[in-house]
């Protein structure tokens, strides 16, 4: 004590000046708060708090405060969800005053516009019960094939060039005739025919009548081209109405090893038809006709899974049932489920039903089916152009 004394005596620092530095910095931030606290917004000090007109502090958040418009958005987000609870249980009104079936319907179209143009898998469905069922899948597909999807106001029926409001009871296929469903007059029209019972005849009289540049395959065929798509091609151009003879047939497997094909160049006999519109230039057909007996299942599958569907504007097919088709294998069940499976996909893809017909016999995957018969020709419009 004397040592700090003395050193204080001569010439440190006393006592009470040290104990006036200490005082200085409480001294201030009371004079800051006195002073200046007072002048800043509510916002500004929302660390500090008046009680009693004691003083006292709390902790201040350093996070960034949302805007207005933030914390209102957030606050009406649980209402904006209500609201769209409510649209898809009440269906949703357009400007043009059609009201939609629900919000279901707005997501499906959705989902087609956006994601089954162009190349996609096979989608397996469910099972049509609980449990593998051969009455509940087919009792599904009949019920799915035998129900339209668009009511036609004008329709070509068979053999026909004219339109016509209702088409006779026993048409066994017909073609939508909306203006905005056919070409247009100064686009050049295409038909594709592919069948070997000449059961095409009045398919080609339709679509030649139109005048269509109209192509027909047939591998049994003698008055065809062999399979060089070019000269028949070059025959065809500019004579809408004539149509070209082709021994050909459609493929649904990709081959391995292709050399790059050029236009008016196939020599195989048995083609995709992607290879063969791209022989022949065609971007698009706007009316093919189908009657592969039983090949067509997997030739659907093909055209959905490379998106060449997507280039067809009008289908008519005829569907075979006696037996599970080429290179389809399975339970009864798991068969069903399969063709059922590409109708579905046939749907995403765009395709819309127009009309069914049955054909004779109630044979099913060699089952005798009272309520089904063995084949069905139907009649498809492709909705997205």
């Amino acid at each position: 004590m004397r040592v700090c004394m003395r050193w204080c005596g001569r010439g440190g620092l006393s006592i009470r000046s040290g104990l006036l530095l200490l005082l200085i910095p409480p001294f201030l931030l009371a004079l800051q708060l006195l002073v200046v606290g007072p002048r800043l917004p509510r916002a500004a000090r929302v660390g500090v708090e008046e009680q009693d007109g004691v003083v006292s502090f709390s902790v201040i958040s350093i996070e960034p405060e949302r805007s207005s418009r933030q914390k209102g958005a957030l606050s009406r987000r649980p209402d904006l969800a209500e609201e769209k609870e409510e649209e898809e249980e009440t269906g949703l009104e357009v400007d043009d005053g059609k009201r939609m079936e629900g919000a279901r319907v707005y997501e499906d179209e959705n989902e087609m516009n956006s994601l089954q143009v162009g190349p996609r898998p096979l989608e397996l469905q469910p099972w049509a019960a609980d449990k593998p069922s051969f009455s509940a899948e087919l009792n599904r597909i009949v019920t799915y094939i035998t129900t339209p999807q668009v009511n036609c106001s004008r329709v070509l029926s068979p053999g026909l060039t004219q339109t016509s409001q209702l088409p006779a009871a026993s048409t066994v296929w017909m073609l939508c005739a909306e203006e905005w469903l056919l070409p247009a007059a100064d686009t050049p029209c295409v038909a594709y025919s592919f069948s070997m019972d000449r059961g095409d005849a009045d398919f080609l009289k339709t679509v030649s009548g139109l005048e269509c540049e109209v192509h027909s395959f047939d591998p049994s065929t003698s008055n065809a081209s062999g399979g060089h798509l070019g000269n028949s091609l070059a025959s065809n151009r500019g004579n809408g109405g004539v149509a070209s003879q082709h021994k050909m047939w459609l493929e649904w497997r990709a081959q391995r090893k292709r050399k790059q094909k050029t236009r008016g160049n196939l020599i195989s006999v048995s083609q995709t038809l992607a290879d063969i519109m791209a022989a022949l230039g065609h971007h698009t057909v706007h009316f093919l006709y189908v009657d592969l007996f039983s090949a067509e299942w997997r030739v659907f599958q093909n055209w959905i899974e490379s998106g060449t569907l997507h280039s067809v504007h009008h289908l008519v097919a005829t569907v075979h049932l006696q037996w599970a088709g080429f290179e389809v294998g399975g339970t009864d069940e798991e068969v069903l489920r399969y063709w059922f499976s590409v109708l579905q996909g046939l749907q995403a893809s765009g395709l819309k039903l127009v009309h069914s017909s049955a054909g004779e016999g109630h044979s099913v995957l060699k089952q005798t089916a009272p309520n089904a018969y063995s084949s069905y020709t139907l009649s498809w419009v492709n909705m997205r152009h």
